[in-house]
């Protein structure tokens, strides 16, 4: 017993800062109290400490206007409903961006696993996650929390 932990403690000394992730700088940024301000406290929870909402709740799941979804965070452009499609796993999914999105991945090692994390590269909000079992041909589902998102409306042109 006393063999085994010394192994994982020696495994996590060494190891440990493979997996490290250096703090990005972003254009954006906020002391934590003003973070807490502005945001709603699951908002806060899902951006700032990379919390998830509950599957099947959020107010974008099943919402299907024409329009923008853009970082609740700092209002960065993110995705389009041109690419929102339903895919069963009780969040938005996104099969595609918008050619300016403003979106960064990073490799997640929370929880045991190694996912691949999606921010919004303006403020480095935490958005979800991104997956490669998309039925779409860009076989790519941004698994995005509502909560970290804000819908804005395609605007109507008027008919002359």
């Amino acid at each position: 017993m006393k063999y085994t932990f010394t192994f994982v403690l020696i495994g996590l000394l060494f190891i440990s800062p493979l997996f490290a992730q250096d703090e990005a700088i972003y254009p954006i940024t906020k002391e934590e109290a003003e973070w807490k301000e502005q945001l709603s406290p699951e908002a806060y929870e899902v951006l700032r400490n990379k919390a998830t909402e509950r599957a099947f709740t959020g107010e974008y799941y099943d919402f299907y206007e024409k329009g923008g979804y853009h970082c609740l965070g700092c209002g960065a452009e993110l995705f389009s409903s041109q690419h929102k499609y339903y895919s069963g796993c009780g969040w938005p999914s996104f099969y595609d961006l918008p050619k300016d999105a403003k979106i960064e991945t990073k490799t997640d090692y929370s929880y045991g696993m190694v996912r691949t994390e999606v921010l919004c590269s303006q403020c480095g909000g935490h958005l979800g996650h991104v997956f490669n079992d998309s039925p779409y041909p860009t076989g790519t589902r941004y698994c995005i929390n509502s909560v970290a998102l804000e819908f804005r409306p395609k605007e109507k042109r008027p008919i002359w």
